[in-house]
């Protein structure tokens, strides 16, 4: 399998240079560049075209780019306006569901959010790398729960009638386990889990696209803001 071409933002030199080994040590990534600002950040990424951008939330950056505290996201947003095919791999120290969902805003397809603590596991940071690669996306499990408690605690009807099953259901979905995942979790058959996830993508209105990550969406559908 040809290596990934990953860039990589951090504004802390240890933090960026120790993630940038952990990469190219997998012998799956080669780091073209490794950068500390937004505005690097958007001039490598033209520049070199990845096939992925690994950026933390928050670096320096010019005032009148980016919102401070949003800067990752931020030049996510624009990398992706001009480079769809580029994925974008988020990584913050905020599990507030909020900062998330600024990230999916505009659509799922291509990114992931990930918590910074992420980055010692490598399995988990090259996974998120690989879906956002191939037009997937993924959602920290700890910013799932962060979403679920909002939901819990927010007035008003459901913006869709899922049931307490499909509700189990999206919630393992969201920890990105596959519908056999689901099913041993859950102690169900494939075939009924099958059947809670296209009812959940039917109550969404979440149509069969290559655009969008269902999965991830259906989340972002339910729990998100409306």
């Amino acid at each position: 399998m040809a290596e990934l071409r990953v860039l990589l933002a951090e504004d802390h030199y240890l933090v960026r240079e120790g993630t940038r080994q952990l990469l190219e040590a997998s012998g799956e990534i080669s780091v073209v560049a490794a950068v500390g600002t937004a505005d690097e950040l958007l001039d490598a990424a033209r520049r070199l075209r990845p096939d992925v951008v690994v950026t933390d939330i928050r670096m320096p950056g010019s005032a009148e780019l980016v919102r401070a505290g949003m800067e990752g996201i931020d030049a996510a947003h624009r990398i992706r306006a001009t480079s769809r095919d580029i994925g974008i791999v988020v990584l913050s120290q905020f599990s507030d569901a909020m900062f998330a969902l600024d990230l999916f805003r505009d659509g799922t397809e291509g990114r992931a959010y990930l918590l910074k603590d992420r980055v010692g596991d490598i399995d988990e940071l090259l996974g998120a790398i690989r879906s956002v690669a191939a037009g997937g996306s993924v959602i920290d499990p700890k910013v799932v729960e962060g979403l679920l408690a909002r939901r819990e605690v927010r007035d008003g009807p459901p913006p869709a009638d899922l049931t307490p099953r499909e509700l189990d259901v999206l919630r393992e979905m969201a920890h990105g386990l596959s519908n056999g995942g689901i099913a041993r979790t859950l102690h169900l058959s494939i075939s009924a889990i099958e059947k809670h996830v296209n009812s959940i993508f039917l109550k969404l209105a979440l149509e069969n696209s290559p655009d969008t990550h269902r999965r991830v969406a259906a989340v972002i559908a339910y729990l998100g803001p409306r």
